[in-house]
């Protein structure tokens, strides 16, 4: 069959990796000429609201998805009435405006910080006084690896961050005096069957995703099994198919969920080395209607996001366990050019692996 996708980055380009085992095709849209995807399928380049693109992509795809959560809701439902398109357009319509996604989860009784709608500055000052300082100004729509977000703790910053947001629409959350930050991948298939992979325990710098730990020292069964009831009740709502995944902030034995990407995940790309069967795979197999593969661990693992330039090869190869995954960009500031992964026997040996490596990837 072939696989058609609304987007040409890496997530596109590692989906295609894993699809081509299963002797799958694949055909790629994306505004960029120089998409990286296009080095490992067909590449055609078109704006995702060009109608006539879509079409093309319809008539060359047997089934569509797409590799980022910002693909326009309107061009999602115009593929549908062609071709099946899975995750369902619903989902991307839900996860592309805060106010709705917070909503949305509230109304499944799945908890959220709390949150309220801004649209001018005195319904800024308003929500202030209602959820207090500290809190979070976001914009509804676009944001991504921090952007289009403004902590405010003082009466100062709320001016600021108005002045600097305001054109927008807004979203003011109430700040969560977070432990620490984990998300769930759980994956969907057209009959219903659903697996999850182990709570990921996530670590930032700058907005951007550096540290990824699946099972790490901060997991319980009581965590898992609450991230899992979440998600199960986000999947059977939005009658999903294929790879989701849910953010949350861990406060002691609870979770508070910031966000969810209806799309294969940063978060989960440990799965690649450190699963039986990856997300990219298992991606695939859902929107196929294949039966999943075992989501279970293979050893410890972890994966570290390279941004701005890859690691030397050499040296990070030498580290036993450790595999790179390059994503055919240039380098540049802030740019995610790869990713590496590595794995171990036990936990311990995995945090002096992760230790040795930390330096080739500024953080």
């Amino acid at each position: 069959m072939t696989i058609g996708i609304l987007g040409g980055g890496q997530l596109g380009r590692m989906i295609a990796l894993a699809g081509y085992t299963l002797g799958q095709r694949f055909v790629f849209l994306d505004p960029g000429a120089e998409s990286t995807a296009g080095h490992v399928g067909q590449l055609r380049v078109g704006a995702y609201d060009d109608e006539e693109r879509l079409s093309e992509l319809a008539r060359k795809s047997d089934v569509v998805t797409y590799e980022f959560e910002n693909v326009p809701v309107g061009s999602a439902r115009f593929l549908n009435e062609l071709v099946d398109v899975y995750p369902p357009p619903r989902a991307l319509e839900v996860s592309q405006d805060r106010l709705d996604e917070k909503t949305f989860f509230q109304s499944l009784g799945i908890p959220t910080a709390g949150f309220a709608a801004v649209a001018t500055r005195e319904e800024l000052d308003a929500a202030v006084r209602t959820l207090g300082l500290p809190a979070v100004l976001k914009t509804r729509r676009f944001g991504y690896d921090g952007k289009g977000q403004w902590v405010l703790r003082t009466r100062d910053d709320v001016a600021r961050a108005w002045e600097a947001l305001g054109a927008a629409s807004l979203v003011l959350e109430a700040f969560v005096p977070f432990d620490r930050e984990m998300s769930i991948l759980a994956v969907r298939n057209r009959t219903g069957e659903t697996r999850f992979w182990p709570l990921v325990e996530n670590q930032h710098k700058c907005g951007i995703l550096r540290l990824s730990t699946p099972k790490s020292a901060a997991w319980t069964s009581e965590l898992q099994a609450s991230a899992e009831a979440y998600a199960a009740r986000v999947l059977v709502e939005l009658g999903y198919v294929g790879v989701l995944a849910i953010e949350f902030f861990v406060l002691g034995n609870k979770l508070v969920t910031n966000e969810m990407a209806p799309r294969v995940h940063n978060s989960g790309h440990w799965t690649i080395e450190g699963s039986e069967t990856s997300q990219f795979e298992n991606h695939v197999r859902a929107i196929l209607g294949l039966p999943l593969g075992s989501t279970r661990m293979v050893g410890c693992s972890a994966m570290l996001n390279a941004i701005g330039k890859l690691p030397p090869l050499e040296q990070v190869l030498a580290i036993e366990g450790a595999h790179l995954h390059a994503y055919g960009k240039d380098s540049a500031s802030g740019r995610k050019v790869g990713h590496l992964t590595v794995r171990a026997e036990s936990m311990k040996e995995l945090a002096d692996k992760v230790a040795t490596l930390l330096p080739w990837f500024d953080f």
